[in-house]
């Protein structure tokens, strides 16, 4: 039941989001689109930073479950990559309104998150120390937020060989300075 009244409220500030294009969200806001009090809504989340947080995890998770469920590295990129641009237009909402900060920090997380997750996985970049490894695992992130924030019509077009060459770039058969 607690999870079910979690989703109803997740659903009503996406509602606010992206139908209603609300800029300010507020907890009177969802508690209205909702029909739920204040007390029911603060009994789930302790605000709206929370509720972002919940909601990213909850589909980053399954997302993430997805992605490393393909058959290699090269095809979960692809597959990240093509959810997150599906996902953009919602973002770049998200982002406008009062929460931007917390938004664009769990996405972030999210994205550094997959490529931790990966690197476990394939045991890639294992001979390099803790610091390393964590400076890489950034580097890869703010590359993947970099592209992602600046993408194009063209990029769409050419996905399969900016997905090859991030793979090329993620085993260093390519090296971004060289």
């Amino acid at each position: 039941m607690a999870i079910d009244m979690k989703e109803a409220i997740a659903e009503a500030a996406r509602i606010l989001l992206l139908e209603k294009k609300v800029r300010k969200l507020t907890v009177k806001d969802i508690v209205e689109e909702c029909h739920i009090t204040r007390q029911t809504f603060y009994y789930h989340f302790e605000g709206i930073p929370e509720l972002f947080r919940w909601i990213m995890e909850k589909d980053s998770k399954r997302l993430m479950e997805q992605c490393l469920a393909r058959e290699d590295e090269e095809s979960a990129l692809k597959y990240l990559l093509t959810v997150a641009i599906g996902l953009r237009p919602y973002v770049e909402i998200g982002v406008q309104t009062n929460y931007g900060k917390e938004l664009a920090q769990l996405l972030i997380e999210f994205i550094y998150g997959f490529f931790e997750q990966l690197m476990e996985r394939t045991g890639r970049y294992a001979h390099l120390s803790y610091s390393e490894r964590k400076f890489v695992l950034r580097y890869h992130s703010g590359a993947i937020i970099g592209i992602l924030q600046s993408w194009t019509k063209e990029d769409t077009e050419n996905l399969d060989e900016i997905v090859h060459n991030m793979h090329l770039l993620l085993q260093g058969k390519i090296r971004p300075f060289e």
